[in-house]
């Protein structure tokens, strides 16, 4: 048990614990959040509560939101066959249903509060989709085990950064001292700049999603997974390789939007920058060369380079086989880990 123990540690650490056999999504996640639950929910009977109110009204209210909080625990208990006041050693979806719609009735009960109502349910539901991506699926562990790994792939990437970062910063030049990009970027409010960057980032995901399950079945092929993983399995390490190259375009995007930015304190002056946008640039802290415009060009840049690298990995064969290269040489040792905890599960099994 203790060398079952040691291999399922070894999976969780490298982001991927639903390569772990036997694990559930109720036993193995949520029933471990059942404090956490616990907590939210007490902290939600304040829902119940109106400042409007006088105190003893709000007095009433809270006790009228216990018994409306205890009640579902005690209904769902005894459906459950188990104590009515005890606490669930089970999370099921009856569970995680009443988690989020119970809460949501103490602010539309006491004082028909809708938004409220609305604000908890989709509060609560986006608490246990975290809960599921950071525990279920290991998400810290996905970011320890990429960061930890990120200036190996960026090394061994390294004839792709050579190649690819070159001629992208060729186009990114040539777009950075065009007028017509200042005259965009310069308007742009802070909430469109955030739009703009967040939908480079969102044509990036889907095009790297969609290309990772394809990626995931020849990693598995090159690789030597045996048995042959389950979907939810590569699923989990298909997100190990979106994480990872997420990293690594996130990286890039920085050092070229940092390039931008002293490139252009530099070499773009306060006046050509007044000629360009037909206004002064917005200095920051007293410092004419960097201005917020200097930054929101860079950002744009930054974002739209993201995009560039994120297909380029990809599409590009040379670039795919220098980016897959080093995640095959981490991923061969965890899948090694695989074989062996479960040969080892298969001589801890007792004989039929």
């Amino acid at each position: 048990m203790d060398e079952l123990a040691g291999y399922e540690r070894r999976l969780r650490r490298a982001g991927l614990p639903l390569l772990i056999e036997d694990y559930s999504a109720y036993e193995d996640i949520f029933t471990r959040a059942v404090p956490l639950l616990s907590l939210v929910i007490t902290g939600e009977l304040l829902g119940a509560v109106d400042e409007d109110w006088p105190w003893w009204g709000n007095v009433l209210a809270l006790l009228g939101g216990m018994a409306i909080v205890v009640s579902g625990v005690a209904m769902i208990n005894r459906r459950r066959g188990r104590p009515p006041l005890s606490v669930p050693d089970r999370v099921g979806p009856i569970e995680l249903a009443a988690f989020v719609l119970v809460p949501a009735l103490l602010p539309l009960v006491f004082g028909g509060q809708v938004t409220s109502a609305l604000v908890t349910a989709g509060g609560n539901l986006a608490l246990l989709a975290l809960i599921y991506l950071v525990v279920g699926i290991g998400l810290l562990s996905i970011l320890r085990w990429t960061a930890a790994r990120l200036i190996g792939q960026l090394a061994a990437s390294l004839k792709l950064l050579t190649r690819a970062v070159p001629v992208l910063l060729i186009f990114m030049i040539v777009l950075f001292v065009n007028t017509e990009m200042w005259q965009v970027f310069s308007d742009v409010s802070d909430p469109a700049l955030l739009g703009v960057i967040a939908l480079f980032f969102a044509v990036g995901s889907g095009f790297v999603g969609s290309r990772l399950p394809s990626e995931v079945r020849e990693l598995e092929r090159d690789v030597g997974a045996d048995p042959p993983l389950t979907s939810r399995q590569r699923f989990n390490v298909g997100l190990v390789m979106f994480v990872s190259q997420g990293l690594q375009v996130l990286v890039v995007a920085v050092l070229v939007g940092a390039f931008f930015v002293a490139f252009g304190a530099l070499a773009v002056t306060p006046d050509v920058v007044e000629s360009w946008i037909g206004r002064r640039p917005h200095a920051i802290a007293g410092n004419a060369s960097t201005s917020v415009e200097l930054l929101k060009v860079s950002s744009g840049l930054a974002a739209f380079s993201g995009l560039y690298y994120a297909i380029a990995v990809l599409t590009e064969a040379a670039y795919r086989a220098e980016f897959l290269d080093e995640l095959q040489t981490s991923l061969r040792e965890t899948f090694g880990d695989r074989a062996r905890y479960l040969e080892a599960r298969a001589a801890a099994a007792p004989a039929p």
